[in-house]
């Protein structure tokens, strides 16, 4: 065996062990916590759902003035008031 030094991973140990010695967690630690992050989960999605319905009613609104905006006449796709015929091209006599 060597006389030297204890390895680092020995000595982390005893160093972890001793300070879980000295924490003592409160009963309660973990059903606090539980209903801490549930809040926090609650008002984040409070916070989405808000602000969806917040651009939803953006997005509406701006339509709804494009369409506000629009003339009340109807609009032209196309300037043919005739369909084009199908012509077979004239072939010259020889």
């Amino acid at each position: 065996m060597r006389s030297g030094p204890a390895p680092t991973g020995d000595q982390l140990r005893a160093a972890l062990d001793a300070l879980t010695d000295g924490v003592h967690p409160a009963p309660d630690a973990y059903q606090r916590v539980r209903r801490e992050w549930r809040r926090r989960e609650r008002r984040r999605r409070r916070i989405v759902a808000t602000l969806m319905a917040v651009l939803f009613v953006c997005a509406d609104a701006v339509g709804l003035w494009a369409l506000n905006q629009a003339d009340d006449r109807p609009h032209v796709i196309f300037n043919d008031s005739v369909p084009p015929q199908h012509r077979t091209p004239a072939i010259d006599p020889p």
